[in-house]
């Protein structure tokens, strides 16, 4: 009788996975060079454009500047006190926003593409992931998906906070040139005056269930699939309770560094302000310049310690998340079965 092919035999150990926070932390020792190279590199350009577009746009706001000097001048000169108006700066911020999250998100995706290709180099073999690339398989790790759900979430999470915002301080807020549509204590005015904060909370909710969204795309999802999978792992009993758990950490970790870096970094107000003021000679360009130093370098620093810990964790979620389930007792009953067809003889049974 000729040799028969031997079947693969599923593990019979119940032995139950490593908990999430172990998992990451192993993916992140086993490739911590990779991981570290990646993020001083996505991190560093990420500055380095940043504050390209920084210098950019004080360039293009530097007529605001030279109005205030000019103020300031004058008054000083007829012994008035001057308040400058920051209307316009405020402008220029809205409107220069998108590239400063265009910049953030991208790096962000860079860097959950890395962390979902470590995380499926450690959770497979690599030969086999190397094959299903070469067979026109997807490629874990996709920048592209990544970058575009970032943009779909965007858009599915803020417009209704943005929009409740603006139409609330129409009919609530305090406007000099328009009467308030709305009589103040009046539960009209009080319902409208709080939608703000029930849009915010649902827009939280969204960004919750929406949390797994970039790692689904990077593990190969188209991204209007990737958001769909997100939402059918968070809405479940197993689901909704992880991220939850995973998320409120992760974003007080954030919070946490972010402030210590910036308090870290205040000294860097005066020496940059007083250098820009020595090169120019604008005040009011050199104070907002020292007042974004701290919170640049606070936003670099924080990106570099806690996106991979992030990217990775919540890598390590939607790939415990989408897996099967297999008990022990199905996997010794799946293991005696082939165990069985393995053994059995071949060929027409005696009758």
């Amino acid at each position: 009788m000729p040799p028969q092919p031997d079947h693969p035999v599923p593990p019979t150990g119940g032995s139950p996975q490593p908990g999430l926070v172990s998992a990451t932390f192993a993916v992140l020792r086993r490739r911590r060079g990779a991981l570290a190279s990646a993020t001083v590199r996505i991190v560093g350009l990420s500055g380095l454009a940043g504050l390209l577009v920084t210098t950019a746009i004080f360039a293009l706001a530097w007529p605001v500047f030279t109005r205030m000097r000019n103020q300031r001048i004058w008054y000083h000169h007829v012994e008035d006190p001057y308040l400058h108006d920051r209307t316009d700066l405020v402008l220029v911020a809205l409107g220069t926003l998108p590239l400063f999250l265009l910049l953030l998100g991208t790096g962000g995706a860079a860097l959950q593409a890395v962390c979902s290709r470590a995380v499926v180099a450690a959770s497979t073999d690599p030969a086999t992931t190397v094959r299903e690339i070469r067979s026109g398989g997807p490629a874990p790790g996709r920048l592209r998906p990544v970058l575009a759900v970032y943009t779909l979430r965007g858009l599915i999470v803020w417009p209704l906070p943005l929009l409740v915002a603006f139409v609330a301080d129409r009919l609530t807020g305090y406007h000099l040139d328009t009467p308030e549509p709305l009589e103040r204590g009046s539960w009209p005015h009080t319902l409208v005056e709080t939608s703000p904060a029930v849009a915010v909370f649902v827009a939280v909710l969204l960004r919750l269930a929406l949390t797994l969204a970039p790692a689904a795309a990077a593990a190969g999802l188209g991204p209007r699939a990737a958001v769909r999978r997100s939402w059918s792992l968070t809405w479940t009993r197993a689901g909704a309770p992880r991220v939850l758990a995973l998320a409120l950490p992760l974003a007080a970790l954030t919070a946490g560094v972010f402030r210590l870096v910036v308090q870290f970094a205040l000294p860097l107000r005066p020496v940059v302000r007083g250098f820009v003021e020595q090169a120019t000679g604008n005040f009011f360009a050199a104070y907002y310049a020292g007042v974004l130093a701290p919170v640049i370098v606070g936003v670099l620093v924080t990106a570099a310690v806690t996106l991979p810990v992030t990217c990775t964790a919540f890598a390590v979620l939607h790939d415990r998340l989408r897996a099967p389930r297999t008990s022990p007792r199905s996997a010794r009953d799946a293991a005696d079965s082939t165990a069985r067809h393995a053994c059995s003889p071949q060929g027409p049974r005696p009758e």
